[in-house]
């Protein structure tokens, strides 16, 4: 083990030597070959970096919405989907949800009326209060 790290270090300094010596002009392309090997490794990394990340998997990034819009006379199910809670649920949460909702859609605050309508539709669907469509629109 001794023998090859002295040979080792001995190739070494004969290297050195002869890139010191001979001079800016010739060791000028040995540095230039070494960047483009480099670059070119560089290169096939990441090519293959790029084709693993385009093959990978499409996750979405964003909550999936509901697709449709509204039915001819409103369910549980849709007016649980307008007011984002569950069909089974107490009233105090569809009152806390209504809220919240009217508050991010109300006329007076550049809202939608008929999107009020809708809100004010599936609160009263949620609390029992009514089982037609009562909608104005």
């Amino acid at each position: 083990f001794q023998l090859q790290v002295r040979s080792f270090f001995f190739f070494l300094k004969i290297l050195l030597s002869d890139v010191y010596f001979v001079g800016y002009t010739q060791a000028t392309p040995m540095v230039a070959g070494a960047a483009v090997a480099a670059a070119a490794i560089a290169g096939r990394y990441g090519i293959l970096a790029w084709q693993a990340f385009k093959a990978r998997p499409i996750v979405p990034r964003m909550r999936k919405f509901y697709e449709g819009g509204f039915q001819a006379a409103m369910t549980r199910r849709e007016a649980a989907l307008i007011l984002g809670v569950r069909s089974r649920v107490v009233a105090e949460k569809v009152k806390e949800a209504h809220r919240r909702v009217m508050v991010a859609n109300h006329p007076d605050a550049g809202g939608s009326h008929y999107l009020a309508s809708k809100i004010n539709e599936a609160k009263d669907i949620m609390l029992g209060k009514s089982n037609n469509s009562d909608s104005a629109f």
